[in-house]
């Protein structure tokens, strides 16, 4: 058991998943933490890039989709 806590590929998971827990509530308080107009302009930026990014994702897809098909 005392081995496993030796290993390199243990601590890289342990530490990848806690920033992934850690870095979205830094972001959202860090967000809070802005001057009212500052955050205003956070939060739409976030919610505009998500939307953005979702579309790209979309259109990759149906690119695939339509070279499959072909």
């Amino acid at each position: 058991m005392a081995s496993i806590l030796t290993e390199k590929w243990l601590w890289i998971i342990i530490i990848v998943l806690s920033l992934i827990l850690v870095l979205p509530l830094a972001i959202v308080l860090l967000i809070l933490y802005l001057p009212f107009p500052l955050n205003t302009v956070a939060i739409a930026c976030l919610i505009i890039g998500w939307g953005i990014a979702a579309g790209y994702k979309e259109w990759v897809i149906s690119k695939r989709k339509e070279e499959k098909q072909r």
